[in-house]
């Protein structure tokens, strides 16, 4: 099973937190970046959304200064942060979501059954990134600067945390996807209540939820590491991460639709009618998400029409009932390029921009196919959940020096 621990957290000394910290980097446009770098001259974003030639150096460098100059000063013992997220979801019921800030065991990739991977199981298969982005910016800094979110099947951990720490941060916010977000941020120091925390944690799987790159290039900095110092007892045998019960009523899950290009409309559309039944409907809005769950049917956006798909009889029978691998099946024999959206009013923009040839509107994944799909060790195709709210960066920093 996992170890997670306590670390000497790096946490902003005298800024006002709200104008510091920032969206995680990947749901960053750089539009969005430079408005959050041009906000305050300690935004997060300037070492953790860097810019221009030797930009790492430069994060690295300015990392360095603001911790020499006091603007982030560490604990002075080791620590954990609950943090809580409050919320109303899509379909208007209030949520809140409490996890823990602490570091994550970096463990080796599973070889066959899930239960070989030192208990941290990736949900779905990651695409190849060629950047270097993370690692570039983990070298430079020495730091975790954004956390890995993972899901503990090990039940109880909601109870240990419903009791307040010491509180440091009360922020609301928007989120794109959830609205507003109330973000709080308590730090806990008593021994005995980390133990009880790490402990419980340690006794069954983390599932990750959110940052599979993220805890790749953990992985291959930890290795970096081992290979130069020859020790693997450094910080960078765990990694930042931010731990909540894996339970339906605290989870936000959204669905990822897809934009297929590469192909015509019309092959795209003769694929998919060998395995759904389509049926014209009215251009999809908001509320079109709400009735493809309770009507269970995906949606075809084409330049001109809008289609309802049904499964055929038998269609997928053996194959799990999951929306991403039904495509994958149905467009197998195609060689279609595919790319990812939150967003229907985005989808539909797109296909109308000729950006892309068809869209397909798809249902979220339930968080028990989730728990399912992990504990069998079977990988979800990739981008098969978006989880929300989104943590914020700049809360917790873990230094690896």
């Amino acid at each position: 099973m996992p170890r997670f621990s306590p670390f000497h957290a790096l946490r902003y000394a005298r800024d006002p937190i709200e104008s510091v910290i920032a969206p995680p980097y990947d749901v960053l446009s750089p539009q969005q970046a430079d408005r959050f770098r041009a906000a305050h001259p300690h935004n997060i974003t300037r070492v953790d959304v860097p810019t221009g030639d030797d930009r790492y150096q430069r994060a690295g460098e300015l990392f360095r200064r603001w911790v020499a100059d006091g603007v982030l000063i560490a604990d002075p013992e080791p620590s954990l942060s609950i943090y809580r997220m409050q919320f109303t979801d899509a379909a208007g019921r209030d949520r809140s979501i409490a996890g823990v800030l602490g570091g994550l065991e970096v463990v080796d990739p599973a070889t066959g059954s899930a239960h070989h991977s030192g208990g941290v199981l990736p949900h779905e298969r990651t695409t190849p990134k060629a950047s270097t982005d993370r690692l570039d910016l983990t070298r430079a800094t020495g730091a975790n600067l954004s956390p890995v979110w993972g899901l503990s099947l090990a039940a109880g951990l909601t109870d240990l945390l419903a009791a307040p720490g010491e509180v440091l941060a009360d922020v609301v916010d928007d989120d794109p996807q959830a609205g507003t977000v109330r973000h709080v941020i308590e730090r806990v120091r008593d021994p005995e209540r980390i133990a009880a925390i790490t402990a419980l944690i340690g006794t069954d799987d983390v599932l990750i939820a959110d940052g599979h790159h993220r805890y790749g290039v953990a992985r291959i900095h930890r290795d970096e590491i081992r290979a130069a110092t020859g020790r693997d007892d450094t910080p960078a045998e765990d990694t930042l991460a931010f731990i909540s019960e894996l339970v339906a009523d605290q989870l936000s899950v959204a669905a990822i639709h897809r934009l297929y290009s590469g192909r015509s409309f019309d092959e795209l559309s003769r694929a998919l009618e060998r395995f759904f039944d389509p049926a014209p409907i009215e251009p999809p809005d908001a509320s079109t998400l709400a009735r493809m769950e309770a009507e269970e049917f995906l949606v075809l956006v084409g330049p001109q029409q809008t289609w309802s798909l049904k499964p055929k009889a038998g269609a997928f029978d053996g194959i799990r009932a999951l929306d991403g691998l039904w495509l994958e099946t149905a467009l197998a024999e195609l060689d279609v390029a595919v790319d990812y959206q939150h967003g229907v009013d985005e989808v539909r923009a797109a296909v109308a921009a000729g950006d892309a040839a068809a869209g397909v509107l798809i249902r979220p994944v339930s968080v028990s196919e989730i728990e399912r799909t992990a504990r069998e060790g079977v990988l979800m195709p990739p981008k098969s959940t978006f989880f929300t709210p989104k943590l914020k960066t700049g809360f917790v920093i873990r230094p690896l020096t």
